[in-house]
């Protein structure tokens, strides 16, 4: 099971063999083009549909910025093909690996045989290099889900797509007919990714380029001296808000950059539904469209009752459906990195070559000591360095250079918008204004409950669960067929980190009962703590960070589910 964790020989090996790739031709799957008269108007000739689906895994490059970046393409793109289905068919996708390297595919938020998941070393072995492999599974689901390789380095080079389930009956109360759009944010280097786990490793903080300055303190800019101290004596930063920025990433709607404009159209007056997938490697998005509500009624495929917003956060993997009544003129849809250095950027037009004003950049925000589940209500920050690398508070974690603290006091956060979204003025969707569109499936209170600890040190660029990589992590964490099991994450980090669960869909403890909102990823903001009961399905299921980097360096498990 460890062999898959990237240690650096892997990494460094990695960057040698994607060094040579080619540039082919790069072609745009039908449903990413950067005019879109919405999915229904796709053409059946750019549509991936039916019950026998084959898909090709190659070399290539995007085009970012009218240079071309190196990539790995399905079928020859980036992002993918889109895959159209329908609930309750049979699906038989075979994939072809034409690298020279082990390739895998993973349908992210899928409900399906384990064996089919698509992790290399934990639900099968993978698909050699020039072979392939048949994956076959029934789709037991509707919704907006993704895929992407779960090997090497591929993911972080493009290899990824958007899944766009049909429900099997329609609902037309409730989800009536109306245009579509799919919005796939990403990000994309020209930079080999190998290349940036190494930097990162050397100087944890390499392109972090919005530090706190002198000419800032004189002004009497965010922190004071004493505060700036406080923070250094503790080796923290208050500005580590995302390790890999736009210094070094270029963002992507559709596989777009922000010049290129990726545009979906639409008449004036009429409701469009926008299916927003995070698809990055390591970004955080907040996404509006200024001038235009939003009406979430999906969070990872799972419907949920209508929510109004102006803006949401999502990390690495999750999704969120969107209903918009846009007007006679055209809107810029922002998706800004949660850090604000970069953003993607697309447009809602009601005729080609129109164009809304792009909204510029926000003040980047600073981390606090809540971010470091320390509550300073009662006193201030002096001596409390000596409590970070407490492990009493948390037995289970192995202490050691790969732990740099301990939250102390880590706070339920499922009320909070994100980092940096508490004070932007407007509405943003926190996971408590999710509630389930339908009773949830399974109303058994948990038997048990699991503490998993997410642990870091930063200066280091370690990252791990209770303090062991996913390589020193000899027993999977156990569980019984069926078995109802309430996880709480408790994360010991300054950074916010998306956990996914392969093969389950799960509920999360908002409060709401038998109508709490049910998801795939759930994101852990920094020094806080997110619970969620899940009933256990059989098989060896993943269970990690979905910022890549994190969990290349071993915040990963593996959940095993044995008959009861």
């Amino acid at each position: 099971m460890s062999s898959w964790i990237i240690d650096r020989r892997a990494l460094l090996g990695a960057a040698g063999q994607l060094g040579g790739v080619a540039l082919a031709g790069q072609a745009t799957p039908g449903w990413a083009k950067t005019l879109s008269q919405g999915a229904a108007a796709l053409p059946q000739s750019e549509v991936l549909s039916g019950e026998a689906i084959t898909l090709r895994i190659g070399k290539g490059h995007v085009t970012i910025g009218g240079k071309p970046a190196k990539a790995i393409t399905i079928n020859g793109t980036v992002p993918g093909p889109m895959l159209q289905l329908k609930e309750g068919q049979m699906l038989r996708l075979t994939v072809i690996n034409e690298l020279d390297e082990p390739s895998s595919l993973h349908w992210h938020g899928l409900v399906l045989p384990f064996q089919m998941d698509g992790v290399p070393g934990v639900s099968f072995p993978g698909i050699p290099p020039r072979s392939s492999f048949t994956y076959e599974f029934p789709i037991v689901q509707h919704g907006t889900y993704w895929y992407h390789s779960h090997s090497g380095l591929q993911e972080m080079m493009g290899c990824y797509a958007p899944i766009v389930i049909e429900p099997a009956e329609a609902l037309p109360a409730l989800l009536p007919s109306m245009r579509e759009h799919v919005v796939l944010l990403s990000d994309h280097s020209f930079v080999n990714p190998a290349r940036i786990a190494r930097n990162l490793k050397v100087e944890a903080d390499y392109y972090n380029r919005q530090p706190q300055t002198l000419s800032g303190l004189m002004a009497g800019h965010e922190l004071s001296l004493d505060q700036r101290l406080s923070w250094a004596k503790m080796r923290m930063s208050p500005t580590d808000i995302a390790d890999v920025t736009a210094s070094v990433m270029h963002y992507l709607a559709n596989g777009h950059g922000p010049d290129e404009n990726w545009t979906g159209l639409f008449s004036p007056g009429e409701p469009v539904r926008l299916r927003f997938i995070n698809a990055a490697s390591m970004t955080f998005f907040n996404v509006r469209i200024p001038g235009l509500a939003m009406q979430v009624v999906a969070a990872d495929g799972q419907d949920v009752q209508p929510v109004t917003v102006e803006e949401f956060q999502f990390g690495a993997g999750e999704t969120y459906d969107v209903i918009v009544t846009p007007q006679n003129r055209a809107y810029t849809i922002a998706a800004e990195t949660m850090d604000r250095s970069g953003m993607a950027r697309a447009t809602l037009a009601p005729a080609a070559g129109m164009t809304a004003p792009v909204p510029p950049r926000r003040a980047r925000p600073l981390l606090t000591m809540k971010d470091m589940g320390m509550d300073m209500s009662g006193g201030a920050m002096k001596g409390m360095s000596m409590k970070m690398r407490d492990g009493s508070l948390a037995p289970q974690v192995k202490m050691g250079p790969g732990v740099d603290m301990i939250s102390a006091m880590p706070e339920d956060r499922m009320s909070d918008p994100g980092i940096g979204m508490g004070d932007v003025g407007h509405k943003v969707l926190t996971y408590r204004d999710l509630v389930a569109l339908h009773p949830n499936p399974d109303l058994r209170a948990p038997e048990r409950e699991i503490e998993v600890h997410l642990t870091g040190a930063m200066e280091r660029y370690m990252w791990s669960m209770d303090g062991k990589t996913m390589s020193q992590a000899h027993e999977p964490i156990p569980m019984r067929k069926g078995e109802r099991v309430r996880f709480t994450l408790v994360n010991d980090t300054m950074m916010a980190h998306p956990i996914h669960l392969h093969g389950h869909i799960f509920e999360l403890v908002t409060g709401h009962g038998d109508h709490s909102p049910r998801k795939h990823t759930v994101t852990v903001q920094p020094g806080g703590k997110a619970s969620f009961d899940v009933t256990a399905e059989p098989g060896d299921w993943a269970f990690h960070c979905h910022l890549f980097l994190h969990m290349a360096m071993g915040m990963m498990r593996v959940v095993q589910v044995r008959p009861a």
